[in-house]
């Protein structure tokens, strides 16, 4: 598959709004039920689904468990999984949309959702939502979320969880250094340094530097910096002189509290080493909760809301609610629905973010007892639901917004890393390729 970048991927999408394939390139397979634009059929509601997981290999037990549940109560269905790996995802939807091979039922997360809405390759759900028995049901931010996220006005996928960001730390390396909780920017980064031994090969924090690093490093520069919105009129605050000093200091941690190979590291290769080593510090999400209770049980470590300014600020940028969408080439929509429906029900709900560590989108599965026993999901839906935060709401609705925000900027982090950029050039840059992808986005949707 072509990988589009800056204007090239910006007229192709304005084509495919236009019902034009730009290009054409091979089908990815026989896993699903046709490419992007087709009408599909409603189907007679049984028969054969396929179900695709955006974070195949990761969630896959847990899916399989569900799925079973499933064809036990509707044995007249049978649901074909296909785990893709959450960094594949994009283009294998991507493709699948060009040349065919979409699966009937997929997990698409807010991020990526406006370029996959913007070829028709997915059905409007508020219709079926409201005749369902999810009517009333789904958390009413994650719906809205996922709404605006879409970039048209129209509910395409039913929200499943959100997964916002977390610092790990070890309560026992801190415990011995004598250190207070890093619950502010300021007490993270004494405890960075504190905590770095290179010569005994102990760092004090693990930075993402791979795959995923751009979300993480947009969190901890608006965390630092206080600035509220994503947006002042037309134009992104993301290179204002706040944020690019508090990048430029983050990014200095790499080498000096971090270890060299974070330059290339994507979540699971971040996640693994925190695990296994005695490194300080972590963020991400909740999705790695269950990791680390399994390397290192409940007793060594604990998962905070990111830090806030000295003051108790607290600013965070939105981490992408997942769901579940239903693609319009589907032959076989009212059995896919079902699943949907049956996924996004309070005990399947329930089962998989519990699974997870997440927070349910199911009202009912919300006020399930595992979340108040689990310490870091109930800190974490308490900073989300709560008010005591300000949440930065990132432009998932740009068709780019996923390209630019991995593709297109990751390995430029990365360069900003090495000291081979500043913090000032890469804002700048990514800046007016958001710029740019806002004024587009405004002027098609007049």
């Amino acid at each position: 598959m072509t990988i589009f970048s800056g204007g090239r991927r910006r007229a192709a999408l304005a084509l495919a709004l236009s019902g034009v394939l730009a290009l054409t390139v091979a089908a990815c397979g026989d896993d699903g039920s046709g490419a992007g634009g087709d009408k599909g059929a409603e189907g007679s509601g049984k028969g054969k689904i396929t179900f695709w997981d955006n974070n195949g290999g990761v969630r896959t037990d847990i899916w399989k468990e569900i799925i079973a549940d499933f064809e036990k109560a509707h044995p007249d269905i049978d649901v074909e999984y296909v785990g893709v790996a959450s960094k594949e995802v994009q283009s294998k939807y991507d493709t699948a949309i060009q040349g065919g091979g979409l699966p009937d039922v997929g997990g698409v997360g807010a991020a990526m959702l406006a370029g996959i809405a913007a070829q028709n390759a997915l059905e409007p759900l508020d219709e079926r939502i409201e005749a369902s028995s999810l009517k009333g049901k789904l958390n009413k931010s994650m719906v809205e979320s996922v709404r605006s996220a879409g970039g048209q006005g129209e509910l395409f996928t039913v929200p499943t969880s959100a997964s916002n960001g977390v610092l790990y730390y070890r309560t026992d390396l801190f415990k011995a250094a004598g250190l207070a909780e890093p619950s502010t920017w300021s007490k993270f980064y004494e405890a960075a340094d504190k905590l770095t031994q290179k010569d005994k090969n102990r760092f004090g924090y693990t930075i993402r530097g791979g795959a995923g690093s751009i979300a993480q490093a947009l969190d901890a520069m608006y965390g630092q910096s206080g600035i509220k919105q994503f947006w002042n009129g037309d134009r992104t605050t993301v290179n204002d002189p706040k944020n690019v000093a508090a990048l430029q200091k983050y990014a200095g941690l790499f080498k000096k509290n971090t270890p060299a190979a974070d330059v290339n590291n994507d979540f699971t290769k971040m996640v693994a080493q925190w695990d296994s080593g005695e490194i300080g510090m972590l963020n991400h999400n909740l999705g790695s909760y269950q990791d680390h209770v399994k390397a290192l049980g409940t007793q060594k470590f604990r998962g905070i809301p990111n830090p806030t300014l000295d003051d108790g600020t607290r600013v965070q940028v939105s981490n992408p609610v997942d769901g579940l969408g239903l693609f319009s080439s589907s032959k076989n929509k009212a059995a896919a629905w079902k699943f949907i429906e049956f996924a996004a029900s309070h005990e399947s709900n329930s089962k998989w973010n519990r699974s997870a560590g997440a927070i349910p989108a199911n009202t009912e599965a919300a006020k399930d007892p595992w979340i108040q026993e689990t310490e870091t999901t109930r800190l974490a839906a308490d900073v989300l639901f709560s008010g005591k935060a300000t949440i930065v709401e990132l432009p998932y609705y740009l068709p780019d917004w996923n390209t630019i925000s991995k593709a297109d900027n990751e390995a430029e982090f990365q360069k900003v890393l090495l000291g081979r950029s500043t913090a000032e050039q890469f804002l700048d840059a990514l800046a007016e390729q958001l710029n740019t992808a806002q004024a587009e986005w405004k002027q098609q949707n007049k």
